[in-house]
C-alpha cells in the first residue's frame, strides 16, 4: 500500500492531523474559532498545521 520514506511521512502527518482535530475540538476556544482552526488545517494541511501549533490557542 504504502513503501519507503513517502509512505511514512503520509502516515505521520495524517496522524498530526487528526491529532489537531482532536486538540482543536477539545480547546478552550469558542465554536467559531474552533471551526475556523479545523477548516484552515483541513483545507491547507501541512500549512494548517504548522500555523494552528504556533499561533492556536494554548491550554
Amino acid at each position: 500500500m504504502f513503501s519507503g520514506y513517502g509512505g511514512v511521512c503520509w502516515l505521520i502527518h495524517a496522524v498530526l492531523i487528526v491529532v489537531a482535530f482532536v486538540k482543536i475540538a477539545n480547546s478552550r476556544a469558542d465554536t467559531g474559532s474552533k471551526l475556523l482552526w479545523a477548516a484552515i488545517v483541513f483545507f491547507f494541511p501541512l500549512v494548517g498545521l504548522i500555523a494552528w501549533w504556533i499561533w492556536g490557542p494554548k491550554e
